[in-house]
């Protein structure tokens, strides 16, 4: 039992973002995933987000760019991470039982329709949070990322954040962006990216026409002109 805890210790948590509709989410979205414990969000299609509600916790994030799912997913498979989609599905697992194995990348649905089939298509298994009440179908998209963030946060057993008064102590920010609200590329993402391009080249991740997602794919409504 001790050597299982010690071994949750080292796991960690990640978000990705593709094809949410409110402009709004991301920022708030950044906001949920620094309050528990995620250190970087993925970014699919384009490189701009809003970053409105965050109130200030992106600059605690790490952003990370891919131009496609596939993209995205070879490279967290290369790091071990599972890909838990949060769906209300025949084959999902209530997440209050912690069905999680590994560190683990969580994909949210969009708001109106859910997951994708192409997004379904890269991920593990899936989770879905229970209600208890006859009101409404489903949560809005960042209540359900933190219900199953901080799910994550207590089976990994990530230590809880000094408190003050009535409020958590935050940290000083340490990441600063090229550009506000923008994910940009270094050295280190590119060689990575033109590496993971080689690999998906020799792997079955393309449909059957030989394309892969449209790079922004959802995101025209999201980010706006």
């Amino acid at each position: 039992m001790e050597e299982e805890e010690q071994k949750k210790l080292c796991f960690s948590s990640t978000v990705m973002v593709h094809n949410i509709a409110k402009r709004h989410n991301v920022g708030t979205l950044a906001r949920t995933a620094t309050a528990f414990g995620v250190t970087e969000l993925v970014l699919v299609g384009r490189r701009d987000f809003n970053g409105f509600g965050s109130h200030g916790s992106a600059s605690h994030l790490a952003f990370r760019h891919f131009h496609s799912l596939s993209d995205a997913a070879l490279h967290l498979k290369s790091r071990d991470f599972d890909i838990c989609g949060v769906e209300i599905a025949e084959q999902s697992l209530p997440v209050n039982e912690h069905p999680f194995r590994r560190s683990t990348a969580f994909l949210l649905g969009n708001e109106g329709t859910g997951l994708s089939a192409k997004e379904c298509e890269i991920c593990d298994f899936f989770v879905y949070i229970p209600q208890y009440g006859s009101g409404t179908a489903s949560l809005n998209v960042t209540v359900a990322a933190s219900i199953v963030l901080h799910h994550f946060g207590v089976w990994a057993g990530f230590p809880e954040r000094i408190r003050d008064g009535n409020k958590f102590i935050v940290a000083e920010k340490p990441l600063k962006q090229a550009r506000r609200n923008y994910c940009v590329e270094n050295a280190e993402s590119i060689i990575e990216e033109r590496k993971i391009r080689r690999e998906i080249n020799s792997h079955d991740f393309l449909d059957e026409n030989g394309t892969d997602d449209s790079p922004s794919n959802g995101f025209d409504g999201l980010f706006g002109g």
